[in-house]
């Protein structure tokens, strides 16, 4: 009798064990599927040229696909050339020339952990994203 509980114990146990491996199992999005993921229930507008960077609230890295950047309720995507260079944990190091973040401004990016320098991207045109209206409910 005393052997079944320890094979139910070392069953029960092994199958904690194994758990979080396939948890992580889980494939990790392709930067596209993240950008998609983030663009969720928005619509595109007219590209722009450049954004006030001292206003935006939140900048967000797409790995190998875009940089995002937060300003009110918008959020405005780039596409930078050498977009392959981009990684979520990539510090990103922007010299301003003026108040504004334009097309073909360059930034550089150094790696989080050792602070070297991995490259940089050069930015395309900004497109704004704005949530999608919902239709009013029709009254009763």
């Amino acid at each position: 009798m005393a052997f079944k509980h320890v094979a139910a114990a070392a069953l029960i146990t092994a199958s904690l064990i194994a758990t979080p491996a396939a948890v992580s199992a889980r494939p990790k999005l392709t930067g596209e599927q993240q950008l998609a993921k983030i663009l969720e229930g928005r619509e595109a507008g007219k590209p722009v040229t450049c954004i006030p960077l001292n206003q935006a609230n939140d900048t967000q890295v797409v790995d190998k696909t875009a940089i995002v950047y937060r300003i009110g309720g918008t959020l405005y995507v780039n596409r930078p050339t050498n977009a392959d260079k981009l990684d979520s944990d990539s510090i990103l190091v922007t010299k301003l020339f003026s108040s504004q973040l334009c097309r073909l401004d360059t930034i550089q990016l150094h790696d989080r952990s050792t602070r070297s320098w991995r490259g940089f991207v050069g930015l395309q045109d900004f497109v704004p994203y704005t949530r999608v209206k919902q239709p009013a409910a029709p009254a009763n």
